[in-house]
């Protein structure tokens, strides 16, 4: 199930709220996992026996690992087989065909046959809801965290619908005291009301159009080099306007239940920098890479050539994270080295002397490069596509009817929109804080109200984060 369908809309959410807030404070977190299985299992219902199964196993741990009277290496070994098992259960669903068939590519290389690949279906948001578990089990650990009052509030942590399937990444710290009670007001149901309303009008007036333009020049054969940036700057945007969206919605769904989630997107195209970037974009994913991976490794600690190697390796996992293809392991590269750039720099871009408007451009089109490795099929397709960005390959004869389908007013006027919001300083986070007032309704709701019309006149409907 998505947010941005009728069935969500008009039947679970309404439902799930009306018995939400009929029920007694002790029983809305167990209502909150039942319905969160229901959302989840919509898709495939057997999707939600790994996530029980993993729930179980991690309480559990956490038990073992917060144990009166448990010895140091009873702790060590007790985190150490939860973070071995919940990261197997990752590598093998997310990752188990991509060695494979990486393998049975070298085999044929050196001249052996190729073996048969079993076919893994990859659940949804397996790689959201392990890191929520992980961040729980280390918290533990280092003593950061308490451990669940109940198994109840550990599984409602686990399973929230609004942030299972693509998060953001919520760590059980900053939940436990809102898990255990939390306050429901109206304005703080009406302030979530009026985010879930922008964030559904980012995602359909903005990232569906924008993908199928972003979708039509990348699937051309060799297009001009006009409709190439144009394709790659619709991607940009669509993955923007497609995620934060999502986010806008994660926060505005739990605010309504009384949870405060931390703000995931802060205008990254206005960055001037890879490095600030990076403390924009995706924040709760940048967060926990350092927080988890990044200073455990010594971060900056163990001297210049140790931090490059940790960064390079932080991005490299990042990258992976992403999905088991090789342009995504070459894109976390290509921000490592970036990354390494700019802090042997001393935190500052080649161009730090230029201008601000021209910093924040020049950041903008290094990632629009990145966002090619990103969008392509396969590492093949993004050279090709770079070469048509810079004219070196020869123009497909279907060229023309690609630019009558991209160029229409409609689609030229919703880049114009992207393009205007994306470069300016207001965030919808940061907008529906503010008390909740007529001015603000006037814009939300009728936004809100053309996104549901074009909702039902829209095939195209993809959560681009779904896939990681």
């Amino acid at each position: 199930m998505v947010f941005t369908t009728h069935i969500f809309l008009f039947y679970f959410l309404p439902l799930f709220l009306l018995v939400y807030f009929g029920l007694p404070s002790a029983w809305r977190n167990l209502w909150i996992t039942v319905a969160s299985y229901v959302f989840y299992g919509w898709w495939e219902p057997w999707f939600v026996c790994l996530m029980m199964f993993t729930t179980v196993m991690d309480f559990i741990w956490g038990k073992v690992i917060t144990r009166p009277g448990a010895t140091p290496i009873q702790r060590k070994l007790a985190v150490v087989a939860c973070v071995v098992t919940n990261l197997s259960f990752l590598g093998f669903f997310k990752y188990y065909m991509f060695a494979a068939e990486s393998l049975n590519r070298l085999l044929v290389a050196v001249g052996f046959e190729r073996f048969s690949v079993m076919k893994v279906v990859l659940p949804i948001g397996i790689s959201f809801y392990t890191f929520h578990s992980l961040t729980y089990i280390i918290d533990l650990y280092r003593g950061h965290a308490t451990p669940a009052k109940s198994f109840t509030d550990f599984s409602a942590f686990v399973a929230l619908f609004p942030d299972l399937v693509a998060g953001p990444i919520i760590r059980y710290k900053t939940l436990a005291a809102q898990l255990a009670a939390r306050g429901h007001t109206l304005s703080r149901f009406a302030s979530g009301t009026l985010i879930f309303m922008v964030g559904f009008a980012k995602k359909i007036l903005l990232a569906n159009p924008l993908g199928g333009v972003a979708d039509a020049v990348f699937n051309a054969s060799n297009p001009l080099p006009l409709d190439a940036w144009v394709g790659v700057l619709a991607y940009a945007f669509q993955i923007y306007f497609d995620f934060c969206g999502y986010s806008d919605m994660a926060v505005g769904l739990g605010r309504m239940l009384g949870f405060e989630f931390l703000k995931n997107f802060d205008a990254p195209y206005r960055a001037d920098s890879i490095t600030e970037v990076w403390r924009r974009w995706h924040i709760s994913l940048s967060s926990v890479l350092r927080d988890y991976l990044y200073f455990p490794l010594g971060g900056n600690r163990k001297g210049p050539t140790r931090t490059y190697v940790n960064l390079a390796v932080v991005m490299l996992l990042g990258g992976l994270w992403h999905g088991a293809k090789w342009n995504f392991i070459v894109w976390g590269a290509y921000h490592g080295l970036l990354l390494g750039y700019e802090r042997w720099r001393g935190k500052q871009s080649l161009y730090e002397s230029f201008p601000g408007p021209w910093r924040i451009g020049l950041t903008f089109v290094l990632m629009l490069f990145s966002w090619v490795l990103f969008r392509a099929d396969s590492l093949t397709a993004a050279w090709h596509y770079f070469g048509s960005m810079f004219g070196l390959m020869p123009v497909a004869d279907t060229a023309l009817l690609l630019a009558a389908g991209i160029y229409t007013p409609y689609r030229l006027l919703i880049l114009a929109l992207g393009a205007g919001l994306v470069f300016q300083p207001l965030q919808a986070h940061d907008w529906a804080l503010r008390p909740v007032d007529w001015p603000r309704v006037g814009v939300a709701l009728p936004l809100f109200v053309l996104s549901l019309m074009t909702m039902y006149s829209q095939a195209f409907n993809p959560f681009l984060y779904f896939q990681f």
